[in-house]
């Protein structure tokens, strides 16, 4: 319910603004799976390191048309905090500034709805440096694939446990390669591959039905 009103409020504020375009409803076919790899996992101090996005047009991953931004070395990160997620000192000496890196984020995902492997977490990530900068959070719809894996288990009568429903075990159970893990874009992949399969199980449930 807040957010909802924080998201009608936002709407007002920027209607007519630069972005006001992000507020309006989609009507094409895209998704837009995203990741960000951080500093940490605690969405009130952590910083995001690197950010992705690849889009998702009917039953294709549109590997082409994806954003990897690596952002410029947050102070907290160092040594083998660098080494956890793949990269480089140099990767993040020469990486974009944050505010470029949103901006551009922006226009990549446009208004259309996002997946997310935890959503919630790259959301809060993303919103939290957003607000500051530009006076509002995402206004996208949004699909958790984790949760998607977690309903579909539980419309076919098998009880979820907690410690099965984890990002490489899910690929594994879903025969989904693992793209580049702990990569923002090889994430990102691979969570819309995730999408992909379950929506092609959930089809091929209804039409048996």
């Amino acid at each position: 319910m807040l957010r909802a009103l924080r998201r009608a409020k936002d709407r007002r504020r920027h209607a007519n603004g630069e972005y006001g375009w992000l507020f309006h409803p989609y009507t094409g076919d895209e998704l837009v799976a995203i990741d960000c790899e951080t500093t940490g996992v605690d969405t009130r101090t952590a910083e995001p390191v690197s950010i992705a996005a690849v889009k998702v047009r009917g039953d294709r991953v549109l590997a082409s048309e994806s954003l990897d931004l690596r952002l410029r070395r947050p102070a907290s990160l160092t040594g083998d905090s660098i080494r956890v997620h793949g990269l480089r000192g140099i990767d993040l000496d020469d990486g974009e500034c944050l505010d470029e890196a949103l901006a551009k984020l922006l226009d990549f995902i446009g208004n259309r709805p996002l997946l997310g492997w935890h959503l919630d977490f790259d959301l809060a990530i993303l919103n939290r440096q957003l607000r500051p900068r530009f006076g509002f959070e995402l206004p996208n719809s949004g699909i958790d694939v984790a949760q998607l894996y977690h309903r579909q288990l539980r419309r076919s009568a098998m009880e979820p446990d907690p410690a099965t429903i984890r990002f490489d075990t899910v690929a594994q159970v879903l025969d989904v390669p693992v793209m580049g893990r702990h990569t923002a874009l090889g994430d990102a992949v691979t969570t819309a591959l995730m999408y992909l399969k379950l929506e092609r199980g959930a089809m091929q449930a209804r039409r048996e039905a």
